[in-house]
């Protein structure tokens, strides 16, 4: 593990109605609250939109950060259906995610359109996440690394800097699959990331942004995996719907 401070964010993604979002987002908050002010590691939880006023309220004074999972690049508009990152901010948010691969996917959302909304999260006081990950197809070419530059290089927002944007690497043949990357490939991703922001931003800024990894992350795999140099975290889908589960990884980063 790095000097940097590890961040585990769970991303509930599509799942859970109040009670089950207030009931989840309270069991993190207790567990939060067991270890007071000395937290070795930084808790993120992203629901759902319609769930975000409620998760704020129950893990209010606990230490747990709330963000959202996308936002439009927009302040506001004609835009039916989107949500504006100053929207969210205004309902407590401190993070947005950009660029996650199933937005990418489903929605089609260019490196570009990720980019435009990091902006406009950076523009309305909230720190962003930038996710960007490789295929599997993309993998068994052979063009895990280029990929994932690629993507970085289109994607990182202007005036990203260690305190207000992280990178999430989410390899995406691992994401919901069970598969994960073995920790040597996810080092190996995460260093390659870790060397362009050094020619993109300066060794200074790259030395102290974090990188999570994003992709069947469990209690069972976590501690091997953030061991690695360069792994300062992860972005927790599925897991991250358990409290137990959630905080057993958690309990990995100290």
């Amino acid at each position: 593990m790095s000097a940097r401070r590890p961040m585990i964010a769970g991303n509930w993604k599509m799942n859970g109605l109040l009670a089950d979002g207030k009931a989840l987002a309270a069991g993190v908050a207790d567990k939060r609250k067991g270890i007071g002010a000395d937290a070795p590691f930084d808790i993120l939880v992203c629901p759902p939109f319609p769930l975000i006023t409620t998760v704020v309220d129950a893990v209010a004074g606990s230490g747990v950060a709330v963000g959202g999972q996308d936002c439009h690049m927009n302040v506001s508009g004609a835009h039916t259906g989107d949500t504006s990152a100053t929207m969210l901010k205004d309902a407590g948010c401190g993070f947005a995610i950009v660029g996650h691969s199933e937005r990418r996917t489903d929605h089609g959302e260019t490196d570009a359109t990720v980019k435009a909304k990091a902006e406009a999260a950076l523009a309305a006081g909230l720190k962003v996440i930038v996710c960007i990950g490789e295929t599997l197809e993309e993998r068994e070419a052979g063009k895990t690394i280029d990929i994932n530059k690629s993507q970085l290089n289109g994607s990182l927002p202007d005036g990203a800097t260690a305190e207000n944007c992280i990178v999430a690497y989410e390899p995406v043949w691992a994401i919901g699959t069970g598969k994960v990357a073995t920790p040597e490939q996810a080092q190996e991703v995460h260093a390659a990331i870790r060397a362009e922001l050094t020619a993109m931003v300066g060794g200074d800024i790259a030395g102290g942004m974090r990188i999570l990894y994003g992709g069947s992350m469990k209690p069972g795999n976590a501690a091997e995996l953030m061991g690695q140099a360069d792994i300062d975290g992860g972005l927790i889908g599925g897991a991250a719907l358990k409290v137990e589960d959630f905080w057993g990884i958690a309990e990995a980063a100290k």
